[in-house]
């Protein structure tokens, strides 16, 4: 079965940390761009950050660079974003991505103010 399946996400207080992981079915996780994107109360759905099959190159929006860090652990099929500092514009569902062209059905994170 196909699937991505994120988790981690919760309430949070602003400057606070999460870490949210998505566990990937193998064969759209092997070989492929990783990413994460999000989608906030009224907005449509943002690029938050990616990620290469090696690790090597990763990408992130402005608004998060500095403060997110993507990574990944291919052993493992599990795609993972740090989120530090957290502000109350980061209120949003998570959404993992495979560049295979699958979609996980998100996670909630909420920042107080």
């Amino acid at each position: 079965q196909v699937q991505l399946v994120e988790s981690g996400g919760g309430l949070v207080q602003a400057g606070g940390s999460l870490r949210l992981s998505c566990v990937a079915s193998g064969r759209i996780f092997s070989g492929y761009t990783m990413g994460w994107y999000r989608q906030g109360p009224g907005k449509e759905r943002e690029f938050v950050a990616s990620i290469s099959w090696s690790g090597g190159l990763t990408n992130y929006a402005d608004s998060v660079k500095g403060r997110f860090a993507i990574s990944r652990d291919n052993s493992k099929n599990t795609l993972y974003l740090r989120m530090n500092s957290l502000e109350p514009e980061d209120t949003a569902r998570y959404y993992c991505n495979s560049n295979a062209g699958y979609w996980g059905l998100g996670t909630q994170v909420t920042v107080s103010s």
